[in-house]
């Protein structure tokens, strides 16, 4: 066999060349077109799962949620380990599935165990999966300060949560960007305990009315004579002296407004942590890539995005890049050759 093939290559030297020059192009063009990664993925195919369960202590969230979660996932096809974490009002598990086993077929295993156990969690939980990353996903670090503090903090939250994030995850290969600090912005109904006995408001009437402030409301059709116009009462509203107006209840003839009882105003979701750039408060975008997806060229992407937006935001909102992993191969490089 090794002789026919010899005696073939000798008398057909062109056909050889040929096919040689084209496997070479073709390794070349697929080498180029490979993904880089500077980290591998050093985890196995792994889904999270997020289950908030807002009032209850860490003991029921363990018992109440991440148990039943739990027995119901250990059995999934593929399964080798299943971790968890129950804190307040929050639990956290981690199913670790086989090397060979695809994500999102694990992603569909744990989708169908989940619409199984439902059923046995408290009234109001429902679980739900992370997006699709690893533990090297991280793949950026971006800073939004402002410059000598003219817009304050929650104003950069709002500009992160609402710009720079939306923008961020229509690039193809992002699946997470999360923000970091600042505060939420807020519509907030300060309700006085005062105020509200003095009136003989209850302070269910007042969460009724607040919420009635922000609804839309149908009101069928109005028949024309070739068409049909929508009606619709339009409750939902931006303005904070539209929701102070809004009527709590009706004690004679005189209307008790949510403002009579209450006091409305922006203001922060209770933090659990901030964040700073340069010793200045400030807002940082962890950037979190999907598995396999090339880091440089990701990351130049992003780059581009960023100078986009950058023409759009106030001038003394700076974006700084706190950390960049395709940097992570130079300085791994630089210490192998210090060793």
């Amino acid at each position: 066999m090794l002789n026919s093939l010899i005696k073939f290559s000798l008398q057909n030297r062109l056909i050889v060349i040929t096919i040689s020059v084209l496997l070479l192009v073709y390794g070349g063009l697929t080498m180029m077109k490979l993904p880089v990664d500077v980290f591998p993925d050093l985890n196995r195919p792994t889904v999270n799962i997020l289950t908030e369960a807002p009032g209850l202590a860490p003991e029921e969230v363990e018992t109440l949620v991440t148990l039943p979660l739990e027995t119901a996932l250990n059995g999934a096809p593929g399964v080798k380990r299943v971790r968890s974490s129950s804190g307040i009002g929050l639990s956290i598990l981690y199913v670790e599935f086989d090397w060979d086993m695809e994500i999102y077929r694990a992603r569909q295993l744990v989708q169908e165990r989940l619409q199984l156990v439902s059923e046995k969690l408290p009234q109001g939980v429902s679980p739900t999966m992370g997006p699709i990353s690893s533990i090297m996903g991280e793949i950026m670090l971006i800073g939004i300060s402002s410059n000598g503090g003219k817009t304050p903090p929650m104003e950069l939250r709002t500009i992160a949560d609402w710009t720079l994030r939306q923008r961020l995850l229509t690039i193809p290969g992002i699946s997470q960007v999360i923000a970091i600090g600042g505060g939420v912005k807020q519509y907030q109904i300060l309700a006085s305990p005062e105020k509200m006995a003095a009136y003989g408001i209850s302070f269910q009437e007042v969460i009724s009315a607040a919420k009635a402030s922000q609804k839309n409301t149908p009101g069928g059709y109005l028949p024309g004579q070739n068409q049909e116009a929508l009606v619709r009462n339009i409750g939902r509203t931006s303005s904070i002296e539209d929701i102070a107006e809004s009527v709590v209840a009706i004690r004679g003839t005189s209307s008790i407004l949510l403002k009579d009882v209450a006091d409305i105003k922006f203001g922060k979701q209770v933090m659990r942590g901030d964040a700073g750039v340069n010793a200045n408060s400030a807002v940082i975008l962890s950037v979190q890539k999907q598995p396999g997806a090339d880091t440089v060229s990701l990351t130049k992407q992003i780059e581009t995005s960023l100078a986009e937006i950058k023409r759009g935001l106030p001038e003394d909102v700076q974006l700084v890049s706190l950390f960049k992993q395709k940097n992570a191969s130079h300085l791994l490089l630089q210490m192998s050759k210090m060793h």
